[in-house]
């Protein structure tokens, strides 16, 4: 089990700035900016750790719930736009970096 999962889970707490049914969102212990958030799906053990090993229902719901997060993100801060990464290397739970630029 990974540390997203337990914080999915409840067991490691977060800051959270949305959830859905699918995905949740929660700002970066060690942020780069005010308002680094990070967007991991919801998924069933063993977890995927690479964003294109994911189904293409999980992608679909991964990326448009990005998409809304940033808009919220680009909302709050008043930042010009939100950069968009996904690295893989930090946590082994797929995950997308939502940072204002």
């Amino acid at each position: 089990m990974t540390i997203f999962t337990k914080i999915i889970n409840g067991e490691i707490p977060s800051y959270k700035v949305a959830e859905n049914e699918y995905c949740y969102a929660f700002l970066d212990i060690n942020p780069l900016v005010k308002g680094h958030t990070l967007v991991i799906p919801k998924l069933p053990e063993p977890e995927a750790d690479y964003i294109f090993d994911l189904d293409d229902d999980t992608y679909q719901q991964l990326t448009l719930f990005a998409k809304k997060v940033a808009a919220g993100i680009k909302q709050a801060t008043g930042c010009k736009r939100v950069g968009v990464a996904v690295l893989g290397m930090e946590v082994n739970h797929v995950h997308i970096h939502l940072v204002p630029l």
